[in-house]
């Protein structure tokens, strides 16, 4: 089953944050996520957004993000996104077949 990544951010490091951004790509790009939305600025339809990015990831199934996510080379790097943002984010499953 597909799982999605999102992740709503509010950077107030941008220095430490570029830090991770630097660093994530070639982490990323070992697993089998896909990229669908990097967003600085969405259109709120409703209730407040006290976020200044927004991310959406798309990977083949829930265990692809976990390793992902848990992998000693993303935990290495995740550090720099937690220390210059204040980061919420899920976990979704798909609705497939």
């Amino acid at each position: 089953m597909t799982a999605y990544f999102v992740a709503q951010i509010r950077i107030d490091d941008p220095a430490e944050y570029q830090r991770y951004l630097d660093a994530c790509d070639p982490v990323f790009a070992r697993f089998n996520g896909e990229y669908l939305a990097v967003d600085p600025s969405p259109t709120v339809l409703e209730g407040a957004w006290p976020y200044t990015r927004s991310v959406l990831i798309r990977f083949p199934s829930e265990a692809d993000l976990l390793a992902w996510y848990n992998s000693p080379d993303y935990r290495e790097i995740v550090v720099h996104r937690l220390a210059g943002a204040k980061c919420d984010s899920i976990l979704l499953h798909g609705r497939d077949g």
